[in-house]
C-alpha cells in the first residue's frame, strides 16, 4: 500500500506537521522522515528516503523538505504516486543568498543561532502572526533544538542543491503546489514556476500567509491536502 512521507523544512521536525498529523487518515501510514539530519547533500537525503521507505510513496515536503521531495521524485520514478510541495523553491542558490547563508553559518558556529532566528521571524511568518508568541516560540524551539551543527550542515546542503527545474517536467505523478501569498523566503513566483513546470499540478495560494504555512494556516492546508489526497486514485487512473 502507498505510504505518505512528510519531509520537514530546514532544522525542523515533526512539530511543524502536528496539525496535519492530527487529521491524516491512518491508512496512509504517515511518517515524518529525518533524512535531512543524517545526510550531507540533497541527493543523498533523497536516496536515503527512498531506501528507507520501499514501495510506492506519496511525498509531502515543505521548504527544504520540498527540495528533497523533488529530488526523491526524480530518483524514484514511478514509485512516486503523488508529490505535494509546500512553500519551496526549484531554483539553484543565487550568489546573494549564498553570501547571506555564509554569514549566518558563521553566526551559528559562534553560538549566535538565537540571534539569527529572531531576526528571521518576520521573514518566516506573515506580519499578522509574528505577535503570536506561542506560534513563534514553537518555531524557535525546534530550530534551536536542532543545534548549530545541523543548521550549518543543512544550510550547506541547500546551498549546493541541484536545479530541480531541469527534472520537474519529467515527473508524471499528480502534484499539489501550495504557498503563502506573503512568503518572503520562497516567494510566490518561485512556487508558481514549479506548478507551471510540473505536467500534472494543482496550484494553491493561501491568503495572508507566510513561509510556515503548515503552522500559520493549518486548517486551509489540511483541507487542500486532504482533498488532493482523496482525488489521487482517480488522477492515477
Amino acid at each position: 500500500m502507498t505510504q505518505l512521507i512528510l519531509i520537514p523544512g530546514l532544522a525542523s521536525d515533526h512539530v511543524m506537521w502536528q496539525a496535519q498529523l492530527a487529521v491524516l487518515p491512518a491508512h496512509y501510514r504517515t511518517q515524518v522522515t529525518d533524512v535531512a539530519t543524517r545526510c550531507d547533500s540533497i541527493e543523498d537525503m533523497a536516496a536515503a528516503l527512498l531506501a528507507e521507505h520501499p514501495g510506492e510513496l506519496i511525498l509531502c515536503g515543505a521548504s527544504m523538505g520540498g527540495i528533497i521531495a523533488m529530488q526523491a521524485a526524480h530518483q524514484g520514478g514511478s514509485r512516486i504516486r503523488g508529490l505535494a510541495l509546500l512553500g519551496t523553491n526549484a531554483r539553484p542558490e543565487t550568489d546573494d543568498i549564498r553570501a547571506l547563508r555564509e554569514t549566518a553559518i558563521q553566526w551559528f558556529a559562534d553560538g549566535r543561532a538565537a540571534e539569527v532566528l529572531r531576526a528571521n521571524v518576520p521573514l518566516a511568518f506573515h506580519a499578522s502572526r509574528i505577535r503570536d508568541s506561542a506560534l513563534v516560540q514553537s518555531y524557535m524551539d525546534f530550530v534551536l533544538k536542532a543545534g548549530a551543527e545541523q543548521l550549518i550542515r543543512q544550510n550547506r546542503a541547500i546551498m549546493a542543491r541541484p536545479d530541480a527545474r531541469k527534472t520537474l517536467p519529467g515527473l508524471a505523478c499528480p502534484a499539489l503546489v501550495m504557498w503563502g501569498d506573503s512568503d518572503q523566503l520562497t516567494p510566490p513566483d518561485a512556487n508558481r514556476e514549479i506548478a507551471a513546470l510540473l505536467p500534472h499540478a494543482q496550484a494553491v495560494e493561501l491568503a495572508q500567509c507566510g513561509h510556515m504555512l503548515t503552522m500559520e494556516q493549518p486548517d486551509p492546508v489540511n483541507a487542500h491536502l486532504l482533498r488532493w489526497l482523496e482525488r489521487l486514485p482517480a488522477q492515477l487512473g
